[in-house]
């Protein structure tokens, strides 16, 4: 079928508007998305379809990204060392033999406190000091530091626990404060009720037939690891990327996987993180990018039980999803298909939304053709 693209796209980008007509012509009737994309602080992409430009998603994981923006903007001012023990800002995280990890082990997915043996109530996830207080009473589930695994639900509140205790503020005021005001950012860790309106509800994912039968035959049980990290095994679970369609999650905007976006705002943090936007510096400093962009943790890991690559918060797009990218890309993938990053080798800053969840989660695939085709045109190739 035939659907209608709308937006811009720059002079040298028109491939990517044809690459995204291609995808969405042979998508469901109800698919909605936007990509949107910066290269060196200069919009150049700006599309979307089955949607309205100004709609907001449910960006799960992908939050992370806005999350991790603040620890290393902090990290730059010196108001926090990745070297100190986490104890240092949060003594009680020292409980269960927890108290040698350092503040660099929380971002690169090291401490082993995915979950809880019980797990989380939904006001619990919506509430990242609730997630905090809980989370450092928890034994860990590998010896920390030893081995890394995704701490799905979970990673933003440890870290934006630090940040309160060293500044005295949550890790959403100063997103607040200090990226999304002064850039104008469509998104959002803690969606006002102004905005509501704007907001459109997540559909589940709705795997093929063979895609299902795959996922029938996946290792699962109430008490393995990636179901405590993804909060299975409660009484009634919910899909992280479903998360976004409860109220409470958008009002409070859990730091791990509550944010609520447009591709622009994806798009245009991501810029401003690594280009000059609007005659504002960039945020942050070549050497704090690299810092945060270097592998910390590759291999096997232990919740999703497959080869993934974490730097400091930020998924290490390049070798997780993207390989043509520059090394030390930093960015994040959210369950249902959003993704956003940032090349600082080619000034490339990238966001992705769809409402549908894709399958298996994660960035959708999708994601690999519009990348490629924006990266392209990017380097004039």
């Amino acid at each position: 079928m035939t659907r209608e693209i709308h937006g811009t796209v720059a002079e040298g980008f028109e491939r990517v508007r044809e690459v995204f007509a291609a995808f969405a012509a042979g998508e469901r009737d109800d698919y909605e998305g936007q990509v949107c994309a910066y290269v060196h602080g200069r919009k150049v992409v700006d599309l979307w379809a089955g949607t309205d430009a100004d709609a907001l998603y449910g960006v799960s994981s992908s939050t992370k990204g806005a999350a991790h923006l603040v620890v290393a903007l902090l990290v730059q001012d010196g108001t926090l060392d990745l070297d100190r023990r986490v104890t240092y800002y949060w003594p009680e995280f020292a409980a269960e033999g927890k108290g040698a990890l350092t503040l660099r082990d929380l971002p690169a997915h090291r401490a082993g406190v995915v979950g809880t043996d019980t797990g989380f109530t939904l006001s619990e996830l919506a509430d990242d000091r609730q997630l905090a207080e809980r989370l450092a009473d928890q034994r860990p589930f590998w010896h920390p530091g030893s081995a890394f695994g995704h701490h799905v639900l979970v990673g933003g509140a440890l870290v934006g626990e630090v940040v309160r205790r060293a500044t005295g503020r949550t890790l959403q005021d100063v997103y607040r404060e200090r990226v999304r005001t002064p850039y104008g950012l469509d998104l959002h860790l803690g969606l006002p009720a102004s905005e509501e309106p704007r907001f459109r509800t997540a559909l589940p994912v709705a795997p093929t037939p063979r895609q299902q039968a795959l996922l029938d035959a996946m290792p699962t049980g109430p008490h393995t690891l990636a179901s405590i990290a993804l909060n299975r095994h409660v009484a009634e679970p919910a899909e992280p990327a479903a998360l976004a369609n409860a109220p409470l999650i958008r009002a409070r905007g859990p730091a791990s996987v509550g944010g609520v976006a447009s591709a622009r705002g994806l798009a245009r943090m991501y810029a401003a993180a690594i280009s000059e936007v609007d005659g504002r510096a960039p945020l942050l400093k070549p050497d704090t990018v690299a810092e945060f962009g270097q592998v910390h943790s590759a291999g096997h890991d232990l919740v999703t039980r497959a080869h993934a690559s974490f730097g400091l918060g930020f998924e290490t797009t390049a070798d997780t999803w993207h390989p043509f990218l520059g090394a030390g890309t930093i960015g994040h993938s959210g369950e249902g298909g959003s993704q956003a990053f940032a090349d600082p080798w080619s000034g490339l800053a990238y966001g992705y939304t769809r409402r549908r969840a894709a399958f298996p989660g994660g960035a959708a695939p999708e994601n690999d053709r519009l990348v490629r085709a924006v990266h392209r045109a990017a380097l004039g190739r």
